[in-house]
C-alpha cells in the first residue's frame, strides 16, 4: 500500500452564479461579489473590495444592457488567486456582439447616461477583454491586482 501524501493547500478560490438578465440580477451580481470578497478575507470598503465590486458591477450592467437574450441568463465567476494576490472577474452572456472601448477621439456629452462602464474598467482593472465561449456569446474579463491584507503594503516611489 502506497504511502499517504500531504495534500496541498488550496490557494484559489471561485465563486461562479447564474443570474437572470435584468436590473435586478446585476445589483444582486454585485452584491453578492462583495459578500464573497468579505468571506476570502478582502473586506467590505477595502480598496481591492471596491475595485472589483466595481468591476462586476460595470460588467454585469453591460451584460444586461447590451448583451441581454431574451430568456438566458448571464454568469458571473470570480478567481481569486492569493498567493498570486488577484482578483479574475469574468460575465459571460449569450449576446455574440464583442463590446469595444468608446473611440478617444470621440468626446462623450458631459450630460450622456452612458458610454463610460469600459473606461472605468480599463482604468481600475489592470488587464481586461473579451473571449468567445463554447456555445453562443462571449465572457467580458478583467484582472484586478490585490493587496493580501496579511502582508505590508509595497512601498511606491
Amino acid at each position: 500500500m502506497p504511502a499517504p501524501r500531504a495534500q496541498e493547500a488550496v490557494t484559489v478560490s471561485v465563486f461562479a452564479q447564474r443570474f437572470s438578465a435584468t436590473r435586478r440580477g446585476a445589483r444582486l451580481a454585485r452584491r453578492l461579489a462583495t459578500h464573497r470578497l468579505d468571506l476570502w478575507h478582502l473586506p467590505y470598503g477595502s480598496r481591492a473590495s471596491d475595485t472589483v465590486t466595481l468591476v462586476v458591477a460595470e460588467l454585469a450592467a453591460n451584460a444586461v444592457l447590451h448583451g441581454r437574450v431574451p430568456g438566458r441568463d448571464f454568469e458571473l465567476r470570480l478567481t481569486y488567486d492569493r498567493p498570486a494576490g488577484l482578483v479574475r472577474v469574468e460575465v459571460s452572456d449569450t449576446h455574440p456582439e464583442h463590446p469595444r472601448l468608446p473611440n478617444s477621439a470621440v468626446q462623450l456629452p458631459a450630460d450622456a447616461d452612458g458610454g463610460r462602464g469600459l473606461i472605468l474598467v480599463a482604468a481600475v482593472a489592470d488587464r481586461w477583454g473579451v473571449v468567445g465561449r463554447r456555445g453562443p456569446g462571449k465572457t467580458v474579463w478583467a484582472e484586478c491586482a490585490v493587496r493580501v491584507p496579511d502582508e505590508p503594503c509595497p512601498v511606491r516611489p
